[in-house]
């Protein structure tokens, strides 16, 4: 059975992939040049955790080659089992629940996932244990309680209304055991952790229609909750639907925090 049930953005609704694309154009170039920096290469065996889309265990595909292997992991794989020819293997997984897949992981890789996983100390551990001595770590998450809103520039009521509904969906993330602000601890971690040594940078995108498309998924996919919980009504839900796609707004998304090191 896949345990869908305690995120808050469902993999099985149709915006899902809207949103997997979306975010694909927004952080893979940073993911990427993370993971060429590791020189990630023919032979490497790869975990990616909780995958969601394809566009990152496709790369991984393409490095490691037919020696190598690509693990793609999730609680619902309706998406990432398109990617699943050799050398990828899919399967469905908890990393906060599960035990580990496996050990001897070159890389393992998680993005935008933590921050939605109930026991992110567990899951941590999990990914840790599960790599090879010299094996690397790469945690990416972002930081909705480093910058809140939607609209930094906050000029108008269309970007007063869109950083009101994006505090509806901190506070239905938060509600489901969400950390809001986890990424910057993801040094820290690591460090505790025992990992050596550890780096970190962020990435924070201004304006790009990508974060349109990621803010138009989002929304109709937590449409249901918004409304029934109060935090927003069909008609403020409608309105702000149509002022992001005018394009006429300048939208953003919260820091991506990369954290990456070594397993001693």
């Amino acid at each position: 059975m896949m345990r869908t049930d305690r995120y808050l953005l469902d993999n099985r609704q149709t915006e899902a992939g809207q949103r997997f694309d979306a975010v694909a154009t927004l952080f893979d170039p940073t993911t990427f040049r993370h993971l060429e920096r590791f020189g990630v290469g023919s032979g490497w065996r790869c975990w990616e955790v909780g995958a969601g889309g394809t566009s990152v265990v496709s790369w991984l595909a393409k490095k490691v080659g037919p020696t190598g292997r690509v693990l793609a992991t999730d609680i619902d794989t309706s998406w990432v089992s398109l990617a699943a020819r050799p050398p990828v293997e899919v399967r469905v997984h908890d990393v906060g629940v599960d035990e580990p897949p496996g050990e001897g992981f070159d890389l393992v890789h998680a993005r935008l996932l933590l921050v939605h996983v109930a026991d992110r100390e567990r899951a941590l551990r999990s990914m840790i244990r599960a790599l090879r001595p010299g094996g690397r770590l790469l945690v990416e998450e972002a930081d909705p309680a480093l910058q809140p809103l939607l609209c930094p520039d906050e000029h108008g009521p269309e970007q007063q209304l869109a950083n009101r509904l994006r505090g509806g969906f901190r506070d239905l993330l938060a509600a489901r055991g969400g950390d809001l602000s986890y990424g910057r601890k993801l040094p820290r971690l690591l460090r505790q952790a025992g990992l050596r040594p550890v780096e970190a940078d962020a990435y924070f995108p201004v304006t790009s229609p990508a974060c349109a498309a990621v803010e138009l998924a989002t929304i109709r996919q937590i449409r249901d909750q918004l409304v029934s919980s109060g935090l927003a009504t069909d008609q403020d839900i409608d309105r702000h639907l149509a002022n992001v796609a005018s394009g006429t707004m300048d939208l953003t998304t919260a820091p991506m925090i990369s954290a990456w090191g070594r397993k001693v």
